[in-house]
């Protein structure tokens, strides 16, 4: 059974998506501040994390940011509906995938499906056949979902490792962003949607640490393509 922490101060709502997400297959529990948020979900008992952005004293964002400096579990943010800053400044820190508020139960449910599929401990199922890929000074282990660059290995959020990865599938050649939200969010693509740009904008600077940013190559109006080359 997933287990899935919801930290969010509206206790109606958590209420409400503790009842359909239990029917639905889940073990929900719910916090309804930030800073025990945080405890809870740097406590290892959780495979996802529904996070509200809209708390007192410790918002979602800072929460986040207190997360991803310990885990990289994956996290869905909600958001206020139509405020695009809220959903930037949130894949910014790291979160796999984010919700506007006020949303249908369904499309959240489906959207939590989306990340489970791919993460590490569902998706290794069928990756674990897969073999090394070394791409110029990349290393790309699917089995353990982990990337090297240059001996080091890159501290990557599960949607950054997708994306890593469906890239390094077809070096040099360019992946659109229709497929690349398929293969990293699980989902297709919406209008307007930047969260491919941002993800990649967060994996670019953590290559950046080893000095391969230039492997990630930006190919305006069709996707992003993997270089074997520095």
């Amino acid at each position: 059974m997933t287990q899935l922490l919801i930290i969010d101060d509206d206790t109606e709502l958590s209420a409400m998506l503790t009842e359909y997400l239990n029917a639905e297959g889940f073990r929900t529990e719910c916090v309804f501040d930030g800073k025990n948020g945080v405890q809870q979900a740097l406590s290892g008992l959780y495979d996802v994390i529904v996070l509200d952005v809209m708390m007192p004293e410790l918002d979602g964002f800072e929460v986040l940011r207190r997360i991803r400096s310990n885990s990289n579990i994956p996290v869905l943010m909600l958001t206020a509906k139509g405020d695009d800053i809220d959903r930037i400044v949130g894949l910014e820190l790291g979160a796999d995938d984010y919700l506007p508020k006020p949303f249908n139960p369904r499309e959240l449910l489906a959207r939590l499906r989306a990340i489970l599929r791919r993460s590490p401990v569902i998706s290794s199922s069928y990756e674990n056949n897969e073999s090394v890929k070394c791409i110029g000074p990349l290393e790309i282990h699917p089995a353990s979902r982990t990337a090297l660059a240059q001996g080091q290995q890159l501290d990557l959020t599960s949607t950054e490792f997708n994306l890593l990865h469906t890239l390094a599938k077809q070096v040099g050649h360019v992946v659109s962003k229709e497929n690349l939200s398929e293969t990293a969010l699980g989902r297709s693509l919406e209008k307007f949607d930047r969260s491919i740009d941002m993800h990649m904008s967060n994996l670019r600077k953590k290559m950046a640490e080893q000095n391969l940013e230039s492997m990630l190559i930006t190919v305006r109006g069709q996707g992003y393509q993997l270089s074997d080359e520095i």
